[in-house]
């Protein structure tokens, strides 16, 4: 492990728990198939003898090592172990995704045999690399392509580090896999309801960002043709690539296995990779992908606003961390647009994204929708607030308390139980609101209780 500080911190993607798997059977059937597989792959020409064998070498080194570690070491090289055979199994252990998976089997061996325990989540560097690992619970070690195409766009920010920019994308290229007819940096684990191998629009796009400006940095053309390979899984739908949408408009999906999960920052950041490529190589093809995409974004903009806050997703609203990012790339989608390179109005994503920033300093309003309740029985206390927050709703009559509740409520229509009222009068219902920014606001209602 080095020390680097331009380790991006982990949280840039959610730790979704990995779906659980009878990893007993899938080694039963895929045993012997791993070295099937590279024994097919040499046979055809896809691989050398040199490949072969030292990826034949690696497996079995990983298979010793594992029967001499114990507890948590044991399972992380494990699960990296049980894909690499699963990927076998399905035979998708193809010539342009040996390099990546046999590197994960590799480091995961020297880290769990010589390394300390990591915390889910936590992200390191290998001495003499330049990638981004992540440990995924119960996944081991993997390479976190977001975070190190987001570090490639740090040591180009600097202007100083042009040297290191360099070594990781020639370090990162080979490791694309054909993909969508072209080229993709795909994870190689089990995450969420998906299945390896699956790809990502937010690192796909990120990707397409750092190779196009370290391209020409660098006067290394090259990358530029790396990046235009890459376009392929936005050009096809999911799950092969991450297009979901109408032939017209596209929503560039962060998870190419989850085709109904919109994930907002993981779009916009796509986009903004689309653009930047369209922009420098100077790309018709990204161009027409970005028109595609931003056609349908703005139909999703009032989606993503819950009037106080950020959606992170369709399916519940963004953390501070999220909310801020998102708010981040929709300013700079608004920088981009306002260029008047392409006809698209930046005026919507300025708007939100200040919005977003205003949203930072305003309490949340917190609006008490019921006005009754029945004596001897439990009472959903109903309210409307605009901003996801924790909220304690504390019940009174003639100051003295007699019920108190806290939970953590989304923005919108929400509600918590006052456990049977016991005798008949008008209470105070008061409900205190802290939302994910530190602001507060309290507000006051009576509810009257019948016999």
């Amino acid at each position: 492990m080095v020390d680097d500080p331009f380790l991006p911190p982990a949280a840039a993607q959610p730790v979704a728990p990995a779906p659980r798997r009878d990893r007993t059977a899938g080694r039963a059937a895929a045993r012997g198939t791993v070295r099937g597989a590279l024994r097919g792959l040499l046979a055809t020409g896809a691989i050398t003898p040199a490949q072969h064998d030292a990826w034949r070498f690696q497996y079995h080194q990983a298979l010793d090592t594992r029967r001499d570690l114990r507890g948590a070491r044991r399972l992380a090289l494990d699960a990296v172990i049980a894909t690499v055979e699963e990927l076998a199994a399905r035979d998708r252990l193809t010539a342009t995704r040996a390099p990546a998976t046999f590197l994960t089997l590799r480091r995961n061996r020297e880290w769990w045999s010589e390394g300390r325990l990591l915390r889910a989540g936590e992200r390191v560097r290998f001495a003499g690399s330049q990638l981004i690992w992540e440990h995924y619970s119960g996944q081991g070690l993997q390479i976190q392509w977001l975070g190190t195409f987001g570090r490639a766009n740090a040591l180009f920010s600097t202007r100083e580090h042009d040297e290191e920019l360099g070594a990781l994308l020639e370090e990162a290229i080979p490791l694309a896999t054909r993909r969508a007819g072209g080229i993709a940096w795909e994870s190689l684990f089990a995450f969420g309801d998906g299945r390896a191998p699956w790809v990502s629009g937010l690192s796909q796009g990120t990707a397409l960002q750092a190779l196009s400006r370290a391209g020409i940095r660098l006067g290394r053309g090259h990358y530029l043709g790396t990046a235009r390979s890459a376009l392929g899984i936005f050009t096809r739908r999911a799950p092969e690539g991450v297009w979901s949408g109408t032939t017209a408009r596209a929503h560039y999906l962060q998870y190419s296995w989850a085709g109904d999960l919109r994930i907002y920052n993981g779009f916009v950041q796509a986009l903004n990779g689309l653009y930047d490529f369209a922009k420098l190589a100077n790309d018709d093809s990204a161009r027409a992908l970005f028109l595609r995409g931003e056609a349908q974004l703005r139909r999703e903009l009032q989606r993503m606003d819950t009037g106080g806050w950020s959606r992170y997703s369709n399916e519940r609203d963004s953390t501070l961390h999220y909310h801020q990012l998102l708010r981040d790339f929709l300013r700079g989608l608004c920088e981009r647009l306002g260029e008047g390179r392409l006809p698209a109005d930046p005026a919507p994503y300025c708007s939100l994204a200040q919005r977003f920033t205003d949203d930072l300093r305003r309490a949340p309003v917190a609006d008490l929708r019921s006005r009754s309740a029945t004596a001897g029985r439990a009472k959903a206390v109903i309210f409307t607030i605009d901003k996801p927050a924790t909220v304690t709703m504390t019940v009174a009559r003639g100051g003295e308390v007699v019920e108190r509740v806290t939970r953590d409520v989304r923005a919108g229509r929400a509600r918590l139980i006052w456990d049977e009222p016991r005798r008949a009068g008008t209470y105070t219902v008061t409900l205190t609101a802290t939302d994910p920014a530190g602001n507060r606001t309290t507000g006051r209602g009576p509810i009257r209780v019948r016999r």
